[in-house]
């Protein structure tokens, strides 16, 4: 016996799908086409030299290959004893003319060697070269100072010395960065910043190794900021020439006791002062 069975169909009501949160849009990376290097003889790349007498590489050089900036996109008006009101008055026209997306300016050790220093100067000095690349549409990154004293032997009343200078040069550019907004680069913190061989004989420059750290650190802040870096820096060293025994006996007799011995007068007197200061202190 067959039962049938009538089937009826039946209407589906489909759940609705839920609803998903838009993917937020991933900012594209900025590109650097353009980049300028502001400041004293770090900046121009001295420790640093090119074979067959080429001059100097450095920090500029290096951050420009980073970045992928090309020849003609690169810039470096810094020179040698460049103190901060220079780069202001001598070097910030070139730069403007230039209209970099990127300006990294080392400067302020050669203000702390003289008898003039003036950190309310040195910050008023820094403030307008950061203003007017910011209007120009720059991103500028100054540094802030490691304690030199600790890389270069001093007696200790003089390292006393330096290093007061240093923290006075250091809180200026703190203030500016501050209020600014500008990124910075904390050489104190730099990893290696203390190890002897990021440091050249004279201890006064970056060695090769040392102008690549500055340059690694100077493009991370840069990623940071939202720009491309296609070849982050290597810490290998490559290209540059090591300098030879009889180059840095060269280089200390013929230049580094010269300024030695003309930084060394116009500093001690202010030196002199704080040897005083620390006698009376432990006199009391």
């Amino acid at each position: 016996m067959v039962v049938g069975v009538t089937v009826t169909s039946l209407e589906v009501t489909p759940f609705p799908e839920p609803s998903r949160p838009a993917l937020a849009a991933v900012p594209a990376l900025r590109q650097a086409r353009r980049l300028v290097v502001l400041g004293d003889s770090t900046a121009v790349g001295l420790g640093d030299p090119l074979p067959r007498r080429g001059g100097w590489r450095g920090v500029g050089p290096l951050a420009a290959a980073a970045l992928g900036v090309g020849a003609d996109g690169y810039l470096n008006p810094s020179f040698t004893g460049a103190r901060m009101r220079c780069v202001l008055s001598k070097q910030l026209p070139a730069a403007l003319a230039h209209r970099p997306d990127v300006a990294l300016l080392v400067a302020g050790m050669n203000d702390t060697l003289r008898p003039d220093f003036d950190a309310a100067a040195i910050a008023a000095d820094l403030t307008e070269v950061v203003r007017r690349l910011g209007e120009a549409g720059t991103t500028v990154i100054p540094v802030r100072f490691h304690d030199h004293s600790k890389v270069f032997r001093l007696p200790p009343a003089l390292k006393r010395a330096l290093s007061a200078r240093v923290a006075e040069l250091n809180a200026a550019i703190d203030e500016v960065v501050a209020r600014e907004g500008v990124p910075c680069l904390d050489l104190d913190r730099l990893p290696g910043a203390y190890d002897l061989t990021s440091w050249s004989v004279d201890r006064l420059h970056p060695s090769e190794l040392g102008h690549r750290m500055l340059a690694a650190g100077f493009t991370g802040l840069l990623a940071g900021a939202g720009f491309d870096v296609p070849e982050p820096v290597s810490l290998t060293c490559a290209g540059g020439v090591e300098p030879s025994t009889t180059g840095h006996v060269g280089w200390l007799v013929l230049k580094g006791i010269p300024w030695l011995w003309r930084r060394g007068r116009e500093f001690l007197p202010y030196a002199a002062v704080i040897m005083w200061h620390s006698f009376r202190e432990r006199t009391r």
